[in-house]
């Protein structure tokens, strides 16, 4: 039982990091914080950029979350999750 609920506790955390790489941006580099939107000066027509604060996860996001559904899929095959074949039965 705890077995398969650590199994698809680790398939949601997989698909949710996924997902929520993909959603807030699919950053393939690092992870930022701010982003600098360009803007244009209407009386002169000059471009310059104004830093926004926003979070894009990057590829260590993924990296991080891949890696910590692997490992708590990775725990279910520990010896402790396997059924004992120990019987119990008296001697006689």
């Amino acid at each position: 039982m705890l077995k398969k609920a650590l199994r698809a506790l680790a398939a949601l955390c997989l698909l949710g990091v996924i997902a929520t790489w993909f959603a807030l941006g699919a950053n393939r580099g690092w992870t930022k914080t701010s982003v600098a939107i360009p803007k244009i000066d209407e009386i002169t027509g000059i471009e310059y950029s104004v830093s926004e604060a926003r979070f894009i996860p990057g590829i260590e996001f993924l990296a991080i979350g891949i890696g910590l559904a692997l490992t708590v899929a990775a725990i279910t095959f520990l010896p402790i999750f396997t059924k004992s074949s120990s019987s119990s039965s008296l001697p006689s």
